[in-house]
This record gives structure tokens, sequence and C-alpha cells, in this order.
């Protein structure tokens, strides 16, 4: 696969308006730990690995764990996550897979015991975005960068 094209460079003006959106959600009240697990868990639903690079990097930086970022894909199953982070994750899997879950009354209401009504509607701005970069950065095949010791791991 080879990168088809630069967001930026060909449509600076929506690829700025994104941005904006971005900055909207690091200033909402939601935790910047949660905001990352939620990008991670939306990415790792749509399989983008320029994504999956960018944000467990950036969790990590927020003081995220390895163990709770290599187990996210089974929050179900682990006692690692809390409860307002499992119902975030929820809410993450209902609208990334909407054609397919519709939503369920039953995630909205867990996601209104844990946060704001701003606060949902934060979240589900977050968890449509994650799903919008996911889909440009892999419609457009952008390539997250790879450690030296990858490419040295690679050449063997």
């Amino acid at each position: 696969m080879s990168k088809r094209l630069s967001l930026p460079q060909v449509a600076a003006e929506g690829y700025a308006a994104l941005r904006a959106v971005e900055a909207y959600i690091q200033r909402s009240n939601l935790p910047p730990l949660l905001i990352d697990l939620v990008k991670m868990r939306g990415s790792q639903i749509n399989g983008c690995a320029y994504c999956l690079d960018m944000h467990s990097r950036d969790s990590r930086k927020q003081g995220e764990t390895e163990q709770r970022l290599y187990l996210l894909d089974a929050w179900r199953e682990s006692p690692l996550y809390t409860p307002a982070e499992r119902a975030a994750l929820a809410w993450t899997e209902a609208l990334t897979l909407i054609a397919e879950t519709r939503a369920p009354d039953a995630d909205y209401e867990a996601l209104t015991k844990h946060f704001t009504d701003k606060e949902i509607a934060d979240l589900t701005i977050l968890v449509g975005m994650i799903n919008l970069w996911n889909r440009i950065a892999i419609g457009l095949r952008a390539e997250h960068p790879v450690a030296r010791a990858e490419a040295v791991h690679e050449r063997a």
C-alpha cells in the first residue's frame, strides 16, 4: 500500500476544521486518558494502524499503563477499567458499529450514570471524530512511523 494524498496539503481548510474539533474535544471535561482510550478502541475496531500507533503513544505520554493498552480489546473481561470507562467504551463500540448496534438504549443509559449531558455530547463527538480520522487515515493510506528497532527486526 502506498500513501494516496496528504489531506492537509490538498484540503487545508477542511483539515483545519477537523483540527478545530479536536481542539474542542481536548478542552472538554472528558479526562485525557478516557479520550485516548476511546480513540484507541475505535481505532482497534476499525483496524487503523496509523491511529493505533499515534494514540498508544499519546496514551503512554498521559501515563496510561501498557497493561491497560494491551487488554483494551478485551475490556469487558478485565477488571482494569472503571465503570465510567466501561460505559464510554461500550458507547464507543455501539457508535462505531452503528449499522449493527443501532446505539442501544442500555448503552446510553449506562452513560447517564457517569457523565453529564454535556459530557455525553462531547463523548459522542469524540467517537464520531475518531471514526472520521480512521476513515481518512485508512482511505488515504496514512503510514505510521516505524521505530528503528522494528525496522532492524524486519530486515533480519
